[in-house]
């Protein structure tokens, strides 16, 4: 994808994928105006994924964009995109219990949030684990807004390279071999 990104219009339903200086890789969708969707592929809660997210997404100033959320885990991210450079940093600050049993989190949220607020108020929740690290920007596309099929399973061994290289989607944005 080449394109300038200069309103916050640009930026919505954008599909990124980045990887973190620490090696993390997360896939990420900008599904609307107040709603984001996600999967992650490496890291500490490598496989979870989530859709339809509330977040706040505003444009600082033409083509840059910051996103910030609070999940139900209890975990809060900021992340600040540059798409015009591929370059984006994030915050992410996970509480306690995420960081002594991420494997709870690491599954289709959506479906387990009873799960992930009862273990909010199970475990420790301080001090939280504060990961600020920049990334770059290894996949852009333009997928429309509030498309289902962006993030629409779990992730999978290999799923970003086929996405980059052109074996997830068709020319519509939409998923192949479901």
């Amino acid at each position: 994808m080449t394109k300038s990104f200069k309103t916050l219009g640009d930026f919505l339903g954008t599909h990124f994928i980045y990887t973190y200086d620490n090696g993390w890789e997360y896939e990420w969708y900008a599904k609307n105006d107040h709603t984001v969707d996600y999967r992650i592929h490496g890291g500490m809660v490598a496989g979870r994924w989530v859709k339809d997210q509330e977040a706040d997404i505003v444009m600082l100033t033409p083509g840059i964009y910051k996103i910030s959320w609070t999940e139900p885990t209890g975990t809060d991210v900021a992340l600040d995109f540059l798409p015009n450079e591929k370059k984006l940093h994030g915050t992410i600050f996970f509480p306690k219990w995420v960081e002594e049993h991420p494997d709870i989190t690491v599954t289709f949220q959506n479906e387990h949030i009873e799960l992930m607020e009862e273990s909010r108020e199970k475990y420790e929740t301080y001090p939280k684990l504060v990961v600020p690290e920049f990334a770059n920007i290894t996949y852009m596309g333009e997928a429309g807004e509030d498309n289902d099929d962006v993030i629409s399973e779990a992730p999978y061994d290999g799923m970003p390279d086929d996405i980059r290289d052109g074996r997830y989607y068709d020319e519509n944005y939409r998923r192949l071999n479901k």
